[in-house]
């Protein structure tokens, strides 16, 4: 660590406190060359994983768009918000977990598609049939009588 006041690159630390919370430490340091004191905080980075699109574009993941998916699936549906809530945040740990630098956006979406189907089938339906394109009516039936029978879905896996 550079002092702030010299730049000499020769510091000792005099004192380490960990916060409250536990997430970051705080060190009282010296410089070696001209004796002055400075503070400086450790905090853990922990970044996310780049969204690959369907077409190659990256961006960042971004949960707001991840919760914007879940509120349309289920508008006007009977699901707790805590649910809603812990849904997102098992996706949102799920795709960190992955521990890669990038992730598909189909790898998301079926992601989302799995905590939905957990909550509500009719908002699983709903985002089913703009995640997977539905063209026709018929689309919508089979997506119904995977719901219904989830043997077949399994099946659909496979």
């Amino acid at each position: 660590m550079k002092c702030p006041f010299c730049k000499h690159p020769g510091t000792q630390v005099v004192d380490t406190r960990e916060n409250e919370e536990g997430d970051s430490i705080r060190r009282r340091r010296r410089c070696v060359s001209c004796d002055k004191r400075f503070t400086t905080y450790e905090v853990v980075e922990l970044r996310m994983p780049q969204v690959v699109k369907q077409n190659g574009m990256r961006s960042e993941f971004d949960e707001e768009k991840l919760r914007t998916s879940f509120t349309r699936a289920l508008h006007k549906r009977p699901v707790p918000t805590e649910l809603v809530d812990a849904a997102i945040d098992n996706v949102t740990q799920k795709v960190f977990a992955i521990g890669e630098r990038e992730i598909g956006s189909r790898q998301i979406g079926e992601m989302v598609m799995k905590e939905l189907l957990k909550l509500d089938k009719v908002a699983y339906i709903r985002f089913a049939s703009v995640y997977k394109s539905f063209q026709d009516v018929g689309d919508f039936s089979d997506a119904i009588d995977a719901v219904k029978n989830p043997r077949r879905r399994q099946n659909e896996k496979k």
